[in-house]
Formats: C-alpha cells, sequence, structure tokens
C-alpha cells in the first residue's frame, strides 16, 4: 500500500476516534442527567460548552499545524483531548462537567486542521476530494458505531468507567501516529521514490503557490471573498449535522417512547448516510477536477448537498413516525456531508502553505454553528412546545449555504500578503 494511502487510513481512524469520543456524550445522556441531577437545558448548555471550546481553537491550532507541522500537533491534540475525555468520568456536577467538557473540545479543535495540513502536504490535488471524503467518513462511523455500543456498555461498565476505557484508546493513536508520520513525504524512509515523485508533482495547483512562511494575519484572512463565504456555509453544514451528534438520539427516546438500543440503531442511520454523502461529494470533487472544472469541482456537490438537506429537513418537520424522521434526516445528513469534501478543499487550495489556519477558520464558524444547536433545539422546542422550528430553521440556513457557493472562486489563492487569482477556467 503506497505510504499516502496509508496517511489517508490513519486519518481515518482518527475522525472515528474524534466523533466516538464527541458523540458517546449524548449516549450516555440519561445516566449522566440522572446521576448529576441536570436538566434537559444544562445539559443543552454542557454540549454547547464543548462546541464553545472546539470552535474558539479552531483558528490557532490550525496556526500551529502550519508552524509545527502535523505530526507534532495531531500527536499533542489527541493525548489532551484524550486526557480530558478521561477527566470527565469525574464530574461532580454541572459546573464541572461543563469545565471538562468545553476543555475537551478545545482539545478536539486541531484534529481536522491538521489533518488538513498534513493532505496538502501528502496527496496530489486531484485525490484530495475522495480523501477528504473518507476522512469524514471516518467521523461519521465513528459516531454511529458510538451511540448503540456506547449506550450497551454504559449500560454494562457504567457511564464513568466508559469515559476512561474511550481516553485509553486515544493515547493508544496517539503515540502510534508520532512513530509512524512525518510532516514531509520526502523525509518518512518508507515512501518510494517514484510516490515521492507523484506527490511532489500533483500536489501543486496553478498560480503561485503560498509557501507557509510568511505571516497570515486575521485581518487579511477576514478581508477575503471566498473565506467569508466558507465560514459562511460552514455554519449552515454543522448546524443540521451536529443535532445528529447531540439531541437526535434522546430526542428520539422521548418522541417516540423507544428503548436506548434501539434509538441507538435509529440515530446510527442518519450518520452511515452522512458517511456515503462524504464518499459520493469526494468522488464527485475530483471527477470535475480531473476533467479540468476546478471552480466547478468545489461548487457543484455543495450546492447540491445543501438542496437536499434543506428538502431532508422540510420532511423532517412534518415526519409522524421514527422511520420517516430518521429517513427524511438521512436524506438530509447525506446532503449536509457531500458538501463537507468541496469545503474542505477550497480551503486547501485557497491556503495552501496556509492551510491549516484557513481550515481551522472555517471549523470555527461552522462550530459556533453546532454551539448555537445545542442551545436552539431544547430553547425552541420550550418556547413553542414544538419542535417543527428548529427543523425549518435549519432548512433556511441549507439554502442560503447553496447560494453562497455559487459565488465562491476556488482559484482566488490567499498569499501571505496577496490574493492572488489563477488562470484557470472556473
Amino acid at each position: 500500500m503506497a505510504k499516502r494511502h496509508l496517511l489517508v487510513l490513519g486519518t481515518f481512524l482518527l475522525a472515528m476516534l474524534l466523533y466516538v469520543d464527541r458523540v458517546c456524550i449524548s449516549a450516555a445522556k440519561d445516566a449522566i442527567t440522572a446521576d448529576l441531577q441536570l436538566s434537559d437545558t444544562q445539559f443543552g448548555w454542557v454540549l454547547s460548552a464543548f462546541a464553545l471550546g472546539y470552535a474558539l481553537m479552531q483558528t490557532p491550532a490550525g496556526a500551529l499545524a502550519d508552524r509545527f507541522g502535523p505530526r507534532a500537533v495531531l500527536t499533542g491534540v489527541v493525548a489532551f483531548w484524550s486526557l480530558f475525555t478521561g477527566l470527565t468520568a469525574a464530574a461532580i456536577g454541572f459546573v464541572s462537567l461543563l469545565v471538562c467538557r468545553f476543555l475537551f473540545g478545545a482539545g478536539e479543535a486541531g484534529a481536522f486542521p491538521g489533518c488538513a495540513r498534513s493532505f496538502h502536504s501528502w496527496l496530489p490535488v486531484g485525490e484530495r476530494g475522495l480523501a477528504q471524503g473518507i476522512n469524514f467518513s471516518g467521523s461519521r462511523l465513528g459516531a454511529a458505531f458510538a451511540l448503540p455500543v456506547v449506550a450497551a456498555l454504559v449500560q454494562e461498565i457504567g457511564w464513568r468507567t466508559s469515559f476512561v476505557v474511550l481516553a485509553a484508546i486515544g493515547f493508544v493513536w496517539a503515540i502510534a501516529w508520532w512513530l509512524w508520520f512525518r510532516d514531509d513525504p520526502e523525509t518518512h524512509p518508507g515512501v518510494s521514490e517514484d510516490e515521492k515523485r507523484l506527490i511532489l508533482e500533483g500536489r501543486r495547483l496553478p498560480g503561485p503557490d503560498s509557501s507557509g512562511t510568511g505571516a497570515l494575519g486575521m485581518g487579511r484572512m477576514l478581508a477575503s471573498r471566498n473565506v467569508r463565504l466558507a465560514m459562511g456555509q460552514y455554519f449552515c453544514s454543522n448546524f443540521t449535522f451536529f443535532f445528529c451528534l447531540t439531541w437526535l438520539f434522546p430526542h428520539l427516546r422521548a418522541a417516540y417512547h423507544l428503548e436506548p438500543i434501539h434509538a441507538g440503531l435509529f440515530a446510527a442511520a442518519p450518520l452511515l448516510a452522512g458517511s456515503l454523502g462524504n464518499w459520493s461529494g469526494g468522488l464527485l470533487v475530483d471527477r470535475l477536477y480531473r476533467r479540468g472544472a476546478w471552480g466547478p469541482s468545489r461548487r457543484w456537490p455543495a450546492i447540491a448537498g445543501f438542496t437536499l438537506a434543506a428538502a431532508g429537513l422540510v420532511g423532517c418537520a412534518q415526519a409522524g413516525s421514527a422511520p420517516a424522521a430518521v429517513a427524511f434526516l438521512s436524506l438530509a445528513v447525506f446532503g449536509a456531508d457531500m458538501t463537507l469534501p468541496p469545503s474542505w478543499s477550497l480551503c486547501i487550495d485557497i491556503g495552501r502553505g496556509h492551510a491549516g489556519k484557513v481550515s481551522g477558520t472555517m471549523n470555527m464558524a461552522g462550530n459556533l454553528g453546532a454551539f448555537v444547536t445545542g442551545l436552539a433545539f431544547p430553547y425552541l422546542r420550550l418556547w413553542t412546545g414544538s419542535t417543527t422550528p428548529f427543523f425549518v430553521a435549519g432548512a433556511v440556513l441549507n439554502v442560503l449555504a447553496a447560494l453562497a457557493w455559487a459565488a465562491v472562486r476556488p482559484e482566488r489563492a490567499l498569499g501571505a500578503t496577496t490574493e492572488t487569482a489563477a488562470r484557470t477556467p472556473s
């Protein structure tokens, strides 16, 4: 197996671990709230505390990956968040759980920006869409796996012991990554000369390349229309998906009177659909790019995905049974996840040597959307007595995101001091 394919496998496993650790608190919600005597709105703040910590540290973590390399940064962040996964088991009340999940989120923040930076160095441009799809499909499979399995694990050994077990798995991944990975394929002893040549020739985009050695300030990034559009559309995407990681499992249990294992199996379906959406979006991105359609290879998969997501959320708002609600939500998540490969490919396109910082900034905005979701669902239900306004709001955001993508121009690269348009077909 080519070493760059092992890299993709390693980041796939990282994404699985990331989301197992993230979603396990939702699967253990009933046990945690009963043990710590938390209300639904308090639990909503706990979920959103993670999203806030995750969002705030995205840009700094991406900048660290650009400066120090994804080998050191990914090793460090996985060890850090695994520590706080384990410390979650020591929570004694609302405040301690809130603080622990905020720091856990801050630790997880470096994962995907670090992966994006490694893809910039290790992958030819024509392979990045599928690689992003595989990477994010790991997160969906991890979450799908966690919902029923962690629910069963909590019943068998308790929620506190379950979190300690998950922490230990994270430390194993961090050690393995440090031992195997190198920041540049040219310094990896296992990469053949043929593969090095293929990577070096294939990873360069048209136009001036930002090496990442110069400074890229926040003001310069936010002055870029591409960056602002990427942030806005990712806010909308995460508003949809974060519901599946947080409130879908308890919502299905409460609305349709399901047992934990059954609710976990139902809640896993949209996540599996998201995995398929990631693969589909990634394949479409790479196929269009290889045909010379650089701009459309990013825009059209994202526009199609957000359109499907909006339709699925409208259907979910009108569903009258658990199977119908899950089917429509699966369509929505399939569509929303089609947008991830073009989103992260866009960040590598325009960021290049600054891919970690640019992708982290986009992910920061996206996880502010996740922060809003964690609170919007319980509060809208409390204020209106219905879940319909939440799904309608999500559908509107997806339509706005599709419109935003029509204005994206991936050929406009960010440099250290200038934003340059490459002369390629769009």
